[in-house]
């Protein structure tokens, strides 16, 4: 695999509702509910969308994976 696809790899991992700087859990007498404060609708922590804008522990998280895969290309 190459490192570009390494890249990917890791950085889809990460590409879901739950860890994007818009996601916003609402806790219900129900149960709880997770809206997107961007798209204006409710969402599931696990879904993608392109709009995409992680957190920014989530981005020092994503540098510090490819910064290791990148390493062990360099091997």
């Amino acid at each position: 695999m190459s490192f570009n696809e390494r890249k990917q790899e890791i950085i889809r991992r990460f590409h879901v509702c739950a860890t994007c700087r818009y996601f916003q859990p609402v806790k219900q007498e129900t149960g709880m509910r997770y809206d997107c404060s961007r798209l204006k609708y409710e969402t599931k922590p696990t879904y993608q969308f392109h709009c995409w804008n992680p957190k920014d522990h989530v981005v020092t998280l994503l540098k510090k994976k490819i910064e290791q895969a990148k390493k062990v290309d360099d091997e």
